[in-house]
């Protein structure tokens, strides 16, 4: 059974970081690109990075490029996003994501296979 579980969400003042954290189960990590979304209000999910199998070359939104890094740990089947410099804009839902390649990265929502739940992000003072 697969399974994808966000923890770390919460609220955040803003300038200030968050750590998100995804644990992964149910399937081989290594054979899968793992991503992060976000939908806030009344918007549609959009995408905030990716990481291949190895993780290098992560790719970024461009609204979060130089604030937000993506990692994983194949040994314990987890990816991370460490968010900094936090703004209001940047509250949503945010959602973990696995797509069933080991290289090739994917903004697009209907590229990946698996989702988990979400963790709700507020930035708000």
């Amino acid at each position: 059974q697969v399974q994808l579980v966000e923890s770390g969400g919460g609220l955040v003042q803003p300038g200030g970081p968050l750590r998100l954290s995804c644990a992964a189960s149910g399937f081989t990590f290594t054979n899968f690109v793992m991503g992060w979304f976000r939908q806030a209000p009344g918007k549609e999910r959009e995408f905030v990075a990716t990481i291949n199998w190895r993780g290098s070359n992560p790719l970024y939104a461009d609204s979060v490029k130089g604030r937000f890094t993506i990692s994983r740990d194949n040994a314990l089947s987890t990816v991370s996003l460490q968010m900094s410099s936090l703004k209001p804009d940047d509250t949503a839902v945010y959602y973990c994501a696995a797509r069933s390649s080991r290289l090739t990265l994917s903004p697009d929502t209907t590229d990946y296979d698996y989702w988990g739940q979400g963790t709700q992000v507020t930035v708000s003072s």
